[in-house]
């Protein structure tokens, strides 16, 4: 740095240096930096743990500097609850689109929150399959088109999008619950405040914790990074709104 400058950022030491293959746009890179700003104001690089299934997600070995276990599609909450349970120093996070955690691994999702197991869930709900072919996912929005609704989502045939946020609400043993996303600054803000609150709890011992990310698909979409955002904003918010569905417990100082 020069001489004279203040530095006001830089890139976190927990992310690797390597271009991200990411399509552009996409909400998973801006996720990834701000999960690894997090490790690192917190100090917990050497103790972080995450776990990875099938779909975008899994390639988040390939960028994250901390340990890391690829699980099989859906199981990520399955191996993230053995982790933490042999290695409770551990901060575990399981990292997990809509088609994982809300479809395949849903099982393994709401016995996890219903057991109270002390990992977080990071999930990334963009309403589509996006690595396999832009497929209706348990999250696709009444009327949305995709490669296997190309007429909209008919919620008469396929029922109504999960709301897995407050879905887990509900569960006692599930300690902190919000919705986030990156289309502003300020949301972005909110979104590490969520995650680091998230970590924090967690090292508290004090329960679940589940931070769904309300993300963007420009690429299975068919649109702009620009237009995802407008349609984040027209289409996905209204539905999938953001905000805190669970305070985080009360504890004495």
């Amino acid at each position: 740095m020069k001489e004279g400058y203040e530095l006001i950022y830089k890139r976190p030491e927990s992310l690797l240096q390597t271009r991200m293959h990411y399509c552009p746009g996409c909400f998973h890179s801006t996720t990834h930096k701000i999960l690894m700003e997090v490790v690192d104001e917190l100090g917990i690089k050497e103790k972080t743990v995450g776990v990875c299934p099938v779909g975008c997600s899994v390639f988040a070995y390939d960028y994250l500097d901390v340990d890391m276990q690829e699980a099989a599609h859906g199981r990520a909450a399955a191996v993230a609850t053995g982790i933490k349970r042999i290695l409770p120093d551990r901060v575990v996070f399981s990292y997990q689109g809509d088609g994982d955690l809300a479809a395949i691994g849903t099982a393994e999702t709401l016995h996890a929150c219903n057991r109270g197991e002390n990992f977080t869930f990071i999930f990334i709900n963009n309403g589509i399959y996006g690595m396999t072919g832009g497929q209706m996912a348990p999250t696709t929005l009444e009327g949305q088109k995709t490669s296997t609704s190309p007429y909209g989502r008919d919620p008469e045939k396929v029922g109504l999008p999960l709301k897995m946020c407050e879905i887990v609400s509900q569960f006692k043993r599930v300690a902190f619950v919000q919705r986030v996303s990156f289309n502003t600054p300020a949301n972005a803000r909110k979104a590490k405040k969520a995650i680091k609150t998230a970590f924090e709890i967690q090292m508290k011992k004090l329960g679940t914790t589940f931070i769904e990310v309300a993300s963007n698909c420009p690429s299975q979409w068919k649109c702009t990074p620009e237009e995802s955002l407008d349609w984040l904003t027209n289409h996905v918010f209204p539905y999938y709104p953001l905000g805190v569905f669970k305070e985080p417990p009360k504890t004495k100082e």
